[in-house]
């Protein structure tokens, strides 16, 4: 009988402590949160240092936070990127990030107050350097490769690599784009949801290149330590991608709201980055990154819209790429 009494009561009592345990939620994408992303190691790093539990919510994060709208159960949003941040903004759901950006080592000057980078890269083409002998130096070239190349990319409606080379094609042809699309179409094997699906396509050997990052090579190197892996880099310049985090303007945990953004720039979280979501993080020194990281070719021009830029030309890129017959 005391035994049960005891075990009833501990029970009782941890349940009491749980409940008393404040939770941030985070809206995060399915990659940042999945086991081989950033997202467990960054969890257990702030519960260290909060007293709190820190819960991901993972899916399509801007389409359901605008459904949810004020009644969101958010605090966090981690994840987007300056190509849909007009939209996000224009809901008026977010506040402040309260954080000093003056030192971040990221290629652009970052002057925004409502989305704060923790992560940037480039869109890119990879290839095998042990199948394709020679690579093109530039998009040109790119459009100019044998119809019987092989190349696979993403959809821009579903996902936020698509919206980049979408914008990157638009940035450099302007009103020719629909050219440009009509040139690329005939080498594209087939156009996927969603990035994984199309790097997983690559790696089986069904495509000759696959569109990514120029720091997607660098997973290959350190994990694998496979250095066939290569991003094609153009004269013309490459897109700019920078993902975000924000704070919800009704969050009812502004403070644990706080210190996670202010998490989000701090060395522990900058450093985990690199080799975790395989892209540069904003806020720190190269002779921090990852050796891998020193192997990567890198873009001489960045291409980058702004995010009202970006908005405005989405719909109209978007019409000259649906223009185009897809397989």
């Amino acid at each position: 009988m005391k035994t049960t009494f005891f075990a009833a009561s501990t029970l009782l009592l941890a349940s009491v402590a749980h409940a008393d345990t404040p939770v941030l939620q985070v809206y995060a994408p399915d990659y940042f949160a999945s086991e081989w992303g950033p997202g467990p190691g960054i969890e257990a790093g702030f519960e260290a240092q909060c007293g709190c539990d820190l819960k991901f919510v993972t899916g399509d994060v801007l389409p359901r936070l605008l459904l949810e709208g004020e009644r969101t159960e958010a605090d966090v949003v981690i994840g987007l990127n300056t190509d849909v941040t007009a939209r996000a903004r224009a809901s008026g759901l977010f506040a402040p990030h309260g954080q000093n950006t003056d030192d971040l080592t990221m290629p652009i000057d970052w002057t925004d107050d409502t989305f704060l980078p923790f992560d940037y890269s480039y869109t890119a083409f990879i290839y095998d350097n042990t199948k394709m002998d020679s690579a093109p130096t530039s998009f040109d070239a790119l459009l100019a490769l044998p119809d019987d190349t092989k190349i696979v990319i993403q959809d821009p409606r579903s996902s936020i690599s698509g919206l980049a080379l979408m914008l990157w094609i638009k940035s450099i042809y302007g009103d020719n784009a629909a050219e440009a699309w009509g040139k690329l179409a005939p080498k594209i094997v087939t156009v996927t949801k969603g990035w994984s699906e199309a790097y997983g396509m690559f790696t089986d050997g069904e495509a000759d290149m696959v569109l990514s990052f120029v720091t997607s090579p660098a997973y290959h190197i350190i994990a694998e330590e496979d250095l066939s892996k290569t991003a094609a880099i153009f004269d013309e310049g490459h897109y700019f991608f920078v993902e975000l985090a924000g704070k919800i303007k009704g969050t009812d945990q502004p403070e644990l709201a706080d210190k996670f953004l202010e998490y989000v720039l701090s060395e522990e979280f900058q450093t985990a980055i690199p080799t975790s979501n395989w892209s540069f993080p904003a806020k720190l020194a190269d002779d921090k990154l990852p050796e891998g990281f020193a192997k990567l070719p890198v873009p001489a021009k960045t291409l980058f819209y702004t995010e009202e830029e970006a908005e405005a030309l989405r719909n109209p890129a978007l019409d000259e790429w649906l223009s185009v017959s897809w397989r």
